[in-house]
This record gives C-alpha cells, sequence and structure tokens, in this order.
C-alpha cells in the first residue's frame, strides 16, 4: 500500500463503498474505475453488483472493497464506509449498509415512476436517523449544465469525495484509472466531470 493512502485503511479496517442507483447510470463505470484506483495503489480488491432490471431502469447495486487484505466482496451490515447514491430513492437501500460513521453522497435525481415515493425531506431524515454525514448534491443537474451531460454524475460524486477527503485514493490515481478503462473518446469528459468544482 503507498504511504499517500489515507489511514482509513489499516491492516485490520478495509475501505467499503456501496453505489447505488438504476440502470444505465454509469454504476458498471464507477466499479470499475475505483477497482483500478486502488489496485493502483497496491491495494486488494474484491468487488460485486447486484442487478434489478437494470435495462429498464430498476435497481444496480454495485460494492468494492479494499484494503490490504479483502476476504468478501460484500460489505457487511453497518460497515460502509461511503454510499454513493445516483438516485436519491436508492439511497434508502443504503440504510442496511450505514453506521453512525458512513458518508452518504446523494444525487439529487429521482427517475420518473408511477408510484408516489418519497421526496428528499423525507429520505434525508431516514438517513440521519444513521448518520449525520448527509450530502445532497445537484449532480445531474451540474453535469448537464456544464458539461452537456448528465451521464457522468456518478464521476462528478467520485470527485466530491475525493475533494473532501472521503475516499481515500489520489485523484491522480483516479484520472488514470479513468484512462485505463474508458474509451479514449469519453475519458476526456469524464476527467472533466471528477474536477468540477
Amino acid at each position: 500500500m503507498t504511504s499517500d493512502v489515507n489511514s482509513a485503511i489499516t491492516m485490520n479496517k478495509n475501505f467499503n463503498i456501496v453505489i447505488l442507483g438504476v440502470g444505465g447510470q454509469g454504476l458498471m463505470t464507477l466499479l470499475r474505475v475505483l477497482s483500478e484506483a486502488a489496485f493502483a495503489n497496491g491495494l486488494d480488491v474484491k468487488t460485486s453488483e447486484l442487478h434489478g432490471l437494470s435495462q429498464r431502469g430498476g435497481s444496480v447495486s454495485v460494492y468494492i472493497r479494499f484494503g490490504d487484505k479483502v476476504w468478501s466482496p460484500l460489505a457487511p451490515q453497518g460497515q460502509a464506509d461511503l454510499i454513493i447514491a445516483l438516485e436519491q430513492q436508492e439511497a434508502l437501500n443504503g440504510l442496511y449498509f450505514a453506521n453512525k460513521e458512513t458518508v452518504f453522497l446523494v444525487n439529487q435525481y429521482e427517475t420518473p415512476t408511477l408510484t408516489q415515493s418519497a421526496n428528499q425531506a423525507e429520505i434525508e431524515a431516514e438517513l440521519r436517523k444513521i448518520t449525520e454525514k448527509v450530502n445532497f448534491l445537484p449532480a445531474s443537474e451540474l453535469c448537464q449544465k456544464q458539461l452537456a451531460n448528465e451521464v457522468v454524475s456518478g464521476v462528478y460524486l467520485l470527485g466530491y469525495a475525493l475533494n473532501n477527503g472521503y475516499l481515500p485514493l489520489k485523484k491522480e490515481t483516479v484520472i488514470e484509472a479513468i484512462k485505463k478503462t474508458m474509451p479514449e473518446k469519453y475519458q476526456d469528459l469524464n476527467i472533466k466531470a471528477l474536477s468540477l468544482p
């Protein structure tokens, strides 16, 4: 493990990330980028994904764990360090993995549905029953406005996590991971999303 990686990772503690969203929001892309970046830092990495009706905007969850030695790809109950929800309703699925130290980064985006759903205030109230570290961010709106592409909102949230010390990886390593895992024509857009303020 490189010495510049945050002390959140120790011999006895892995770093656990849960990413929640719906099909088409780029969760698998985030999984590949984070896995590559952690591996480049000399860490053991395990990943897993659960697909709902991903072709039709159904729920998708991905899990990334890294540290000196990782035995299982799934974060245990109440053990997530960082939960990224690309759709605000999906954030509620993160409650199982959260504890009082868990950081939530929630995209202020709601998939249109035919059924009534919880509003942002209701979702935030539920999350805050577990942790005060809850951040709702207009990621889709910001990426659409700044980059004319809201699909990169997940990469923007990665950048937000890096800039605020919520993700124990180096930004340069994540940029290199983007270059390694994405087709060349998408790299510049994603690096710009990572660097948005």
